[in-house]
């Protein structure tokens, strides 16, 4: 019986276009794939070698801050000749080899970096060798030798070099990332032209095969058969499918966990490290003070703006930076943490809640002066309360928070039911978002427009996660200075599948 149909099947022309367009359509989409498996390793290719740049970046830097350190270091040692600047010293010099070597190897795919890199090496033994002369005299209680040493040395103008250098290689990276970045878009333009070619060859086919279909109505019951089976088949792939990105995203979570768990421990160390160094510029200062006021002669203007000015100052940038890194961390942390949170589906009243959240930040809605209304009836969802109250909040405290400079601040608060969703919507007459921005401010760690007030770009990143696990989506609507509307389309009851 199969072998009737087959034959009946290549006598047929209606079977001899069908197999034509199929061939056709499976053709543009394993071009399609190809092209997506090229875009991907291309993808990869491009991740690598920036990881690589800002590898090489982030050891300019600490061998940067290490010899600036071990300079530091000495010049502290001549001033106050107590041997904690020359240990600083030593601790300076032995962290700074191994990064020296480091960046030796990162750098020798590198012609044009070969050069500088030698430079490096080159000055660095200079200065050790001056550094270290000057310290044995000051060891040997011949301070005022080892001054004289150190001004006819030109350490200054070995300094500057030094860091002309590091910046010559900074900049060559930075050209190479820029130059990764256009290998990416070409390489993406490439993608896009291939995809949209597969995809109207695809659309053609299909309507080729639609029309045949149609003509010859004879076959219609063997294609709904055929249909039928395949979606049967879809069905079990989409399970499939969903089970493996509910695996992905889990591990995702617990990446997510695992690197800012981890980065917390050096955090942590550079925090400590930086209050040691704080408690210790009062003393340097003092050792000046007292030099000054002793013998003002061995006091150079440099020593002066390094105790009371410059250290002082990079310390505060290195608080403020590693402050603005902890509460990174502790973001990722919550949203890794609401990620593996159980959600717990109940009959919430939409406007109740909005009105509880109301309540709790009136004392901000009044501070700010704003009108805030809320739209009643509201409908009843079935979802999870916290997740929701959580994406409410920092959407409706958003809209009392960007606020148009010449009107008063009003915010609206409403709800619609439509076929399968229920939509709330939170409206304000606020500033207004670029429409350039709609997609960006969803992303994790961006903003949009002037940067007045505080934030760290987490709250529409972590309301769009909430929204995807109860299954719902988000969306804005806004031009500059006319307001924005966000919208919260939610199914009306939570599938514990789903979620």
């Amino acid at each position: 019986m199969q072998g009737v149909d087959t034959a009946s099947t290549a006598e047929n022309p209606i079977g001899r276009i069908l197999i034509a367009a199929m061939a056709t359509g499976f053709i543009a989409l394993l071009v399609a794939a190809v092209a997506a498996a090229y875009a991907i390793r291309q993808g990869n290719r491009h991740t690598d070698w920036v990881i690589h740049t800002y590898r090489v970046e982030s050891v300019l830097t600490e061998a940067r801050r290490l010899a600036e350190q071990q300079e530091t270091a000495r010049r502290g040692y001549m001033l106050a000749g107590t041997p904690a600047f020359l240990a600083s010293f030593e601790r300076a010099h032995a962290a700074l080899v191994p990064r020296i070597a480091e960046l030796r190897h990162l750098t020798a795919d590198n012609a044009r970096q070969q050069a500088p890199m030698n430079g490096v090496v080159q000055q660095l033994a200079q200065i050790e060798r001056s550094q270290r002369a000057t310290n044995e005299l000051v060891r040997q209680g011949r301070g005022a030798e080892a001054l004289r040493h150190f001004r006819a040395d030109s350490g200054l103008q070995r300094m500057a070099g030094l860091r002309a250098i590091f910046e010559t290689m900074a900049q060559e990276e930075r050209r190479l990332l820029a130059l990764r970045d256009a290998e990416q878009i070409a390489s993406r333009r490439t993608f896009s032209i291939v995809v949209t070619v597969a995809g109207l060859l695809f659309v053609l086919v299909s309507v080729v095969s639609f029309l045949t279909v149609r003509r010859y109505t004879a076959d219609l019951h063997r294609s709904r058969t055929a249909l039928a089976n395949l979606n049967a088949t879809l069905e079990e792939q989409v399970h499939e499918r969903t089970a493996d990105l509910a695996l992905a995203n889990e591990e995702i979570q617990r990446f997510a966990y695992i690197v800012s768990h981890d980065l917390r421990s050096p955090l942590v160390n550079v925090m400590g490290f930086t209050a040691e160094l704080s408690a210790a510029t009062q003393p340097l200062s003092d050792l000046i003070d007292r030099a000054e006021a002793e013998a003002p002669h061995i006091v150079t203007e440099e020593a002066r703006l390094a105790a009371r000015e410059d250290l002082p100052e990079a310390i505060g940038f290195i608080r403020t930076s590693t402050a603005k890194m902890d509460r990174l961390i502790n973001a990722i942390l919550k949203l890794s943490r609401e990620g593996r949170r159980v959600l717990a589906p109940e009959m919430i009243a939409l406007d109740q809640l909005v009105e509880q959240i109301t309540d709790s930040i009136r004392h901000v809605i009044d501070d700010r002066g704003v009108t805030l209304t809320i739209e009643r009836p509201m409908p009843v969802i079935v979802s999870d309360r916290v997740a929701l109250e959580q994406i409410l909040s920092n959407l409706i405290e958003n809209a009392t928070k960007y606020r148009h400079p010449t009107r008063a601040a009003e915010v609206h608060v409403s709800a619609s039911e439509t076929p399968g969703r229920v939509i709330v919507a939170i409206r304000d007459n606020g500033r207004g978002i670029d429409p350039r921005d709609h997609q960006r401010i969803f992303d994790l760690f961006r903003r949009s427009g002037q940067q007045d007030q505080p934030g760290e770009g987490i709250g529409l990143a972590h309301v769009r996660a909430l929204a995807y696990r109860l299954g719902g989506t988000i969306s804005v609507e806004s031009q500059l200075g006319k307001g924005a509307t966000f919208f919260l389309s939610l199914p009306p009851t939570l599938s514990i599948e789903g979620a």
